[in-house]
Parts: structure tokens; sequence; C-alpha cells
């Protein structure tokens, strides 16, 4: 079956660094858009950044521009988010997701609705 399983989160300082991995199983990541997203307590789920199938580019929310890095391994079935200068406000939940057996076009792909497939999620906090 689709499963999307995210790791690599945990507690950093402000300014460090974290990369986090989301490895997929049970259909081929690279044939479709993925992205990731964040959620922190009483807000809104929010796209992060995303790579979309219609183009193969990479899309950022403005808060992470030049902070963060996306990237795709197709051989091993897997989206990376390298994430450097971290703020406290980055401190969230993250979840990986793809748009399988749907369209996603360009940065629409920053949004949620247009995401079937969910990860569990991983904590994220930054914090002194």
């Amino acid at each position: 079956q689709v499963q999307l399983v995210e790791s690599g989160g945990g507690l950093v300082q402000p300014g460090g660094s974290l990369r986090l991995s989301c490895a997929a199983s049970g259909f081929t990541l690279g044939a479709n858009t993925v992205g990731w997203f964040r959620q922190a307590p009483g807000k809104e789920r929010e796209g992060v950044s995303c790579i979309s199938r219609s183009d193969g580019s990479a899309y950022y929310a403005d808060s992470v521009k030049g902070r963060f890095t996306i990237s795709r391994d197709n051989a091993k079935n897997t989206v990376y988010l390298q994430m450097n200068g971290l703020k406290p406000e980055d401190t969230a939940l993250y979840y990986c997701a793809t748009d399988l057996g749907s369209l996603t076009y360009g940065s629409r792909c920053l949004s949620r609705y247009g995401m079937n497939y969910w990860g569990k999620g991983t904590q994220v906090t930054v914090s002194s």
C-alpha cells in the first residue's frame, strides 16, 4: 500500500540545521508531485516546499526561501528537506505528501488541498 514515512526531526537551537527525510513505498515518487508541509499548534497546515511534476521545478514558501532546500533521490524513492538557519517560528510538525492519482501544476503544489496521501509527520522544535 501507499506509505510515506518522515524522519529526521528533533530539537535544535536557533540558527541550527536539520535534514528531514521522507521514504515512499507503494508508488514511484519521481512520477508524482511531492512536497513538505508543516503545522504548528493553533495554525493551519501550510506548504513549505514542493517539487511540481508539471515542470520539475522546486517551490518554496516566502518564509523559508534561502534557508530550506528540497531535493529528491528517485533511486531511493526518497524526498529530503534540508533546513538551515532555523528559527523558533519554524517549530511545527512537518509532513511530506504527494498527489498520487491527481494533477498539480506549478506552485499549486504548495497547497495542501492538492495532496491526497500524507505521512504521519515528524516534529521539529527550534528553541534555546
